[in-house]
């Protein structure tokens, strides 16, 4: 049973963190847009469950007082309606990922906006400093979602008895995922990701052609920041709380830049598998973090073994494979596809 939880939770992991790292391919690895403050989306996600969805079930009971006490009376009341009616939490998941998406996409549109004009690097360190802005005000500001406290959330699938609740939640995650893998992969063969590709080439021939980049930079983001909240949203309504210090800039924003570039930056395959050899690799580490230590006898608390080993892999990388594992390929739409077969048949012909 042990080994099932630890599979289970590789997979879940890869699920969220496969949604956010597909998320920020559109903005880093296609746009050119170095987001730094990708933690900002997967808190807004956070925050859609844990502060809106959380404060409309408290009208919907009547219940009043602040959002740290008043949630833990609706989990409750709203437990023991679920566990009877699934279709309500049903109702509540789904509502929650609209109106995450919904919100992420907003935020991300208004957030790129002081910053949109800028080169790369002024644009990463400014977004970055905004997402911690907001992660600070959120963890300070228990009218948000309780802060350092944090509020709790009703169980969306509570109709499903015990351990089959785990199973049920990491297989709506990588349902989810997978979704969004075929979403993203498909805009991205379109005309619109070559337009991006061409915009983090080279800006100025695009503005040649009569494209906003301003707008292309909003819209792009606004895009990204919407697919990024689902996780966000998923994974609070999965740990049925809602807390701020779960939303560093460690966890979703640096991990998923590592997994893109790790897996390579500008394709969707890429991302797969730099997220699924990173998460195994991490949860391993986490398993097995004291052993390691002990057996290597390193002179460090093994807390840092994490971050130390993630670092000199970032590193590494940079320095040594900064194509990561699956180096980039063009995009080839239909007629492409259907030239390069007539010349592939000529040339075969004419031997």
């Amino acid at each position: 049973m042990a080994q099932e939880f630890l599979i289970l939770n590789i997979i879940i992991w890869i699920g969220l963190y496969l949604i956010v790292g597909l998320s920020l391919n559109i903005e880093y690895g296609f746009g050119g847009i170095p987001n730094f403050g990708r933690a900002l989306a997967v808190l807004i996600g956070a925050i859609a469950v844990g502060g809106v969805v959380n404060r409309i079930l408290m009208v919907i009971l009547g219940v009043s007082g602040q959002i740290i006490d008043a949630s833990g009376v609706v989990k409750t009341a709203f437990n023991d309606i679920i566990a009877q009616n699934p279709a309500v939490g049903i109702a509540i998941l789904v509502f929650s990922l609209i109106l995450a998406g919904f919100l992420g996409a907003v935020t991300g549109a208004i957030f790129i906006l002081p910053s949109a004009k800028l080169s790369e690097d002024y644009l990463a360190i400014t977004l970055l400093a905004l997402s911690e802005s907001a992660f600070l005000i959120s963890y300070y500001h228990p009218d948000i979602i309780g802060g350092y406290y944090g509020v709790t959330f009703p169980n969306v699938l509570n109709f499903i008895p015990g351990e089959q609740r785990l199973f049920a939640f990491a297989f709506i995650i990588i349902l989810i995922a997978i979704l969004v893998y075929i979403l993203v992969s498909r805009m991205l063969a379109s005309p619109y990701g070559r337009l991006l590709k061409a915009m983090r080439e080279n800006e100025a021939v695009v503005e040649t052609y009569g494209k906003d980049i301003m707008m292309l930079r909003i819209k792009t983001v606004a895009v990204g920041s919407g697919i990024a909240a689902l996780a966000g949203a998923l994974y609070s309504m999965f740990s049925v709380n809602v807390i701020a210090t779960n939303f560093s800039r460690v966890e979703w924003t640096f991990y998923p830049i590592l997994m893109i570039l790790l897996g390579g930056l500008g394709n969707t395959r890429g991302v797969f598998i730099g997220v699924a050899s990173f998460v195994i690799a991490r949860i391993f580490l986490i398993t097995y973090k004291f052993e390691i230590v002990s057996t290597l006898g390193l002179p460090f608390d093994p807390v840092w073994l994490e971050y130390i080993l993630f670092g000199f892999v970032m590193l590494v990388i940079l320095v040594y494979r900064p194509e990561g594992i699956l180096k980039e390929k063009p995009i080839l739409t239909e007629p492409i596809k259907k030239v390069v077969k007539k010349r592939n048949i000529k040339s075969k012909l004419d031997i």
